[in-house]
């Protein structure tokens, strides 16, 4: 059976759309209909006219995808594909924090779950983290999951205090600074592009630091003979697409994410044919899009 054709075929007869973000395989990301980061892709679930959406990615990503889109079927090609660091937030803690502090503002990085969101006032992603958090009237921000991508808007944002939660994307934290230093040796005249995700000390030593969808366009834009990429591998595809004079490396051997990696064409398919509804707990449902819709007003 030729996959990619009975994908397409599939997609022509049930109205299917299929999403997929940046970190997922390259024959995912050939196949999808829309590719991008979450933000991106949040946004655009709302606005498609297709009845039934794909969404080649992690569970959050489809839980955020079901919470914007309840009159439309949200499927994930694994539901085993998860993100560890979305689960890196205790619920007492962010009760305790909202006891010790006044004018407080839970600001929640969409990598989390539902039951997370349902507990903060506003999302956010990488792209548009500093914008929101400006926006809002609180001046304390308890930021969760990411320590890291919570301590490089802090930087940005002075007249704000920062409650950093111990979060950490284990893709992005593999990255050591002497990696980095060895791969500069090695490539004196490339540039580093990083994901704010990374710990402080790559930050600290990279020429941009953006989202993945930023990263991309930085590098189209500005056309480096070499650039160190300091995120997922994923990313790659797009870029070398985008950019196809530009000489990519890697940090080092550790930034896969396994649970990206799990979105297969056969996985994909076989939930296009199954034509399952991702579902979620009726329970909080409306408590988790409130920050979700929150974050959609704040970037209009």
């Amino acid at each position: 059976m030729d996959l990619i054709s009975s994908i397409q075929k599939l997609k022509k007869e049930r109205n299917i759309a299929v999403l997929a973000h940046y970190y997922t395989n390259d024959d995912i990301q050939k196949v999808a209909d829309y590719v991008g980061d979450s933000f991106y892709l949040s946004k655009l679930a709302t606005t498609i006219k297709e009845s039934t959406i794909v969404m080649c990615g992690v569970s959050f990503m489809a839980e955020s995808l079901k919470l914007l889109n309840e009159d439309k079927k949200v499927l994930i090609p694994d539901k085993t594909a998860d993100c560890p660091m979305a689960h890196m937030v205790d619920e007492i803690k962010i009760k305790e924090i909202r006891q010790q502090y006044k004018d407080l503002a839970v600001v929640c990085y969409i990598n989390s779950t539902a039951n997370i969101k349902a507990l903060a006032d506003v999302c956010v992603t990488s792209s548009n983290a500093k914008k929101i958090v400006e926006a809002l009237p609180q001046k304390n921000i308890y930021f969760i999951p990411d320590q890291h991508l919570g301590r490089y808007i802090s930087q940005k944002i002075k007249d704000k205090h920062f409650i950093f939660n111990n979060g950490y994307c284990p893709i992005h934290v593999s990255m050591t600074l002497d990696d980095l230093k060895t791969k500069k040796e090695n490539y004196p005249n490339a540039i580093v592009v990083a994901h704010p995700e990374c710990p402080k000390a790559i930050l600290d030593n990279s020429d941009f630091i953006g989202s993945t969808s930023e990263i991309i366009a930085y590098v189209e834009k500005n056309k480096p003979a070499a650039c160190i990429v300091a995120t997922e591998i994923g990313i790659l595809y797009q870029l070398k697409h985008k950019s196809p004079n530009t000489i990519f490396h890697t940090i080092n051997r550790q930034q896969v994410c396994p649970d990206m990696k799990k979105i297969t064409l056969e996985k994909l398919y076989q939930c296009m044919k199954e034509n399952q509804d991702f579902k979620l707990d009726p329970t909080i449902k409306a408590m988790a899009l409130k920050p979700l819709k929150a974050m959609m007003e704040l970037t209009k």
